[in-house]
């Protein structure tokens, strides 16, 4: 079974989410100032956080940036959430799963939800949502790759969507559940093309907050709704929630001592959480990580095809370094394997990560009979801890007798010359690896829309496809780790190391929920359905 993966638009979700702008304005600081450590407006119940982009797109069916995200996560209801260790927990869906078959996936929803116009969302709203998507496939929209066995979805009954699949596959239903927010049909069903919807003003929200007002580049405001169940009481706590964008992180840090805001979005760079952490007034919070970051070598290119330069250009690499200097011991070993410890129930414990070891890398390029081995790396310059640790990895390898020359790219550059696999050796990192069966379709099936390896191995390919052609746990999990395995034996892509992610906020409020990864973090909805102020 070979998955047609919609092609590598889905890169930009992987590569893209945790570097600071998908949006292509220079925003200037909001004018507005703040009264101190206090909080952002002085209103008890305003909330004001703090982005570095602007939004692009306020139609969550089409591609977007992070600020897109966080505003219309408050709006969109998804089918599903995500707890730090990875597994699926229920949202708007309160059962989920699949016939004994598998070939018929569904979700029961809750039945109290309601759009701010008045209209009960239901099955219906949820069914439209994902056949659009697979009809339509919208510009960007990162569900549509994982659709590719999918043939419709039927409300049967006003909680129950049913989901029909062409063959069984696992993917289906837990990465459209929590990847996909759902829409409300009778606004976005009078629209002939999703692509051309902007979805610029009357908003129609079934989250705890509406959107009421944009000042392209300084701010956007949210409303609160008058009933979200899964807020306290019903109610959610905040009257208003307030997105300032900023040019850069260190704006936003002097916005948060001033005042002006109340919390930080995105994460911090590593080498402001030590002060951040000591300042009066603020409080920094963990996130756990979900994603990783990695390099791959590309396996279309010799001598790289050889596992043993493989195995040498790992064996060239400081890991323990990278983390205590580049991350600022913000991060913990990935044991070299594309399955970590972040998934706990998936991981295998028998993977260790590769030791540092420049004279193992030179007898390994030796019996391959590759010598002067020189190659280039490309990396984002805007990705900071990646372009800190490429010149570490430079020096380390250079004790082995390999030479890297290091092309730090400008984003647009550096996602062109990852789609058409330009490069040698990629580094990056993925922000949110939440299933391992698809994750792993993804990065290592031959139509893999971020498979940076450039691998097809049929064997692999056909651990992975199994897996995903299963919905019986106990298998999936015996493939998922003889496929991680295989990655790790053969080095298909050298996983570095999981970061945790740190967030400041004024430490006058309080009730944040602190869910994984940077898209998630202390501003998913139910985070701030529920915050208050000292």
């Amino acid at each position: 079974m070979r998955v047609p993966w919609v092609g590598r638009g889905l890169a930009a979700l992987a590569v893209g989410v945790t570097s600071v702008a998908l949006a292509a304005c220079a925003p200037s600081a909001p004018s507005e100032s703040g009264s101190g450590a206090s909080g952002g407006s002085g209103a008890a119940d305003v909330l004001n956080i703090a982005t570095t982009t602007d939004v692009v797109n306020l139609n969550p069916m089409l591609g977007n940036s992070r600020t897109d995200s966080w505003v219309t996560d408050l709006m969109y209801p998804r089918l599903l959430t995500i707890d730090a260790d990875g597994s699926k927990q229920p949202y708007l869906a309160t059962k989920w799963g699949y016939s004994a078959d598998g070939k018929t996936g569904f979700y029961e929803l809750r039945d109290d939800f309601t759009w701010s116009d008045g209209t009960k969302l239901t099955a219906k709203d949820v069914a439209y949502s994902i056949n659009t998507i697979k009809t339509q496939q919208p510009k960007g929209n990162v569900v549509a790759g994982f659709m590719g066995n999918l043939v419709k979805a039927t409300a049967v009954s006003d909680t129950r969507v049913e989901v029909q699949m062409a063959r069984p596959d696992s993917i289906v239903v837990p990465e459209v559940g929590f990847w996909m927010t759902v829409v409300p049909e009778h606004v976005f069903g009078k629209q002939a093309k999703m692509d051309d919807f902007a979805n610029s003003s009357d908003w129609v929200s079934a989250g705890p907050y509406r959107l009421s007002s944009i000042a392209k580049g300084q701010s956007y405001t949210l409303e609160r709704v008058a009933s979200y169940p899964m807020a306290p009481g019903g109610k959610p706590t905040l009257s208003k929630v307030v997105f300032k964008v900023y040019p850069d992180v260190n704006t936003e840090i002097l916005a948060l001592q001033k005042g002006d805001v109340d919390v930080i979005a995105n994460a911090l760079p590593p080498a402001q959480v030590k002060g951040l952490s000591s300042t009066p007034g603020l409080q920094v919070a963990d996130v756990p990580g979900l994603g990783f970051t990695h390099m791959t070598y590309n396996m279309k290119r010799q001598p790289m095809n050889d596992v043993r330069v493989r195995q040498a250009l790992a064996h060239a690499v400081d890991y323990e370094a990278i983390r205590a200097v580049a991350v600022q011991g913000q991060a913990v070993t990935a044991n070299s394997s594309p399955i970590t410890d972040s998934l706990k129930e998936w991981a295998d414990p028998s993977l260790k990560e590769y030791a540092y070891d420049p004279e193992k890398s030179k007898a390994l390029l030796a019996e391959a009979g590759v010598s002067n081995l020189k190659l280039s790396m490309i990396y984002s310059l805007q990705d900071p801890v990646v372009a800190t640790w490429a010149t570490m990895v430079k020096d380390s390898a250079a004790k082995a007798g390999i030479t890297i020359d290091l092309r730090g790219l400008d984003r647009n550059t550096y996602l062109a010359k990852t789609v058409e696999g330009d490069y040698d050796i990629y580094a990056g990192s993925f922000a949110i690896m939440d299933e391992p069966i698809s994750n792993m379709a993804l990065q290592y099936l031959p139509e893999g829309a971020i498979n940076y390896s450039q691998v097809d191995d049929p064997k692999l390919t056909a651990l992975i496809e199994q897996a995903q052609g299963t919905v019986d746990v106990a298998e999936q999990k015996s493939l998922v780790q003889q496929a991680a395995r295989y990655v790790h034996e053969n080095m298909i892509d050298n996983i570095m190391y999981v970061q945790n992610l740190k967030v400041a906020h004024s430490d006058t409020w309080t009730g944040f929920e602190t869910k994984p990864s940077e898209l998630l973090s202390i501003i998913d909805p139910q985070s701030l359905a529920k915050v208050t102020r000292k």
